[in-house]
């Protein structure tokens, strides 16, 4: 996978900035890119002192672009309900 390799590939080079999170182009969303890299190693601090990065998108249409990570969309995994584990029981104690 290509995301996290600190080496930037070939087609970010011509990655446009997009101002909202989706294809400048045709609109589609991240979540239809055929590639995805973050570049991890140059974060930016906002004034609240928390990290974000640029992520690039190659998309379906060919068109690469970037937008930083703080203005990606809330996932909907966010909004579903996890399942409660069940309890360890007694079998289990580190203390013991």
């Amino acid at each position: 996978m290509e995301a996290f390799n600190p080496d930037p590939p070939e087609w970010t080079a011509s990655a446009i900035h997009a101002k909202e999170f989706n294809c400048p182009t045709c609109r589609l969303s991240a979540q239809s890119a055929q590639r995805v890299w973050i570049n991890r190693r140059s974060p930016v601090f906002t004034e609240d002192h928390r990290r974000k990065w640029q992520e690039f998108y190659l998309c379906e249409c060919g068109c690469a672009w970037w937008a930083w990570s703080s203005d990606r969309p809330p996932s909907d995994l966010a909004n579903q309900e996890r399942e409660v584990p069940p309890p360890l029981g007694d079998w289990f104690n580190p203390f013991n």
